[in-house]
């Protein structure tokens, strides 16, 4: 299983909005399941949205061979007024607002 954050700034009061897009997409679209998409959680910290999704396989390639689905161009247009890029300078695509692992660790029972 594959873990992915994404970073962004997000409306600190547009919690309930955001949280309904997925929640849209995530019943009726079967996007998740073309992306490999097995649980997502949403988190906002202050103005930072931070979006884990763990997944059969590393989101950024999942996402890159769906960026023109029109389902995935839907729920970007939706989360718009809500959600931004958090470095529009460095920002080109999905991938860019990817956070970096660099550690991990796992009680194993």
């Amino acid at each position: 299983m594959h873990r992915t954050l994404i970073v962004a700034r997000m409306v600190p009061e547009s919690a309930d909005e955001v949280a309904a897009v997925f929640a849209n997409s995530d019943r009726h679209s079967g996007l998740p399941t073309a992306l490999g998409v097995r649980a997502r959680s949403l988190f906002r910290f202050g103005r930072l949205y931070l979006h884990l999704v763990e997944s059969d396989r590393p989101l950024a390639e999942a996402v890159a061979s769906h960026r023109d689905d029109p389902r995935f161009r839907r729920i970007s247009q939706d989360l718009s007024p809500f959600v931004s890029a958090y470095d529009p300078d460095t920002w080109r695509e999905p991938k860019d607002a990817m956070a970096q692992e660099f550690y991990r660790w796992e009680r194993h029972v």
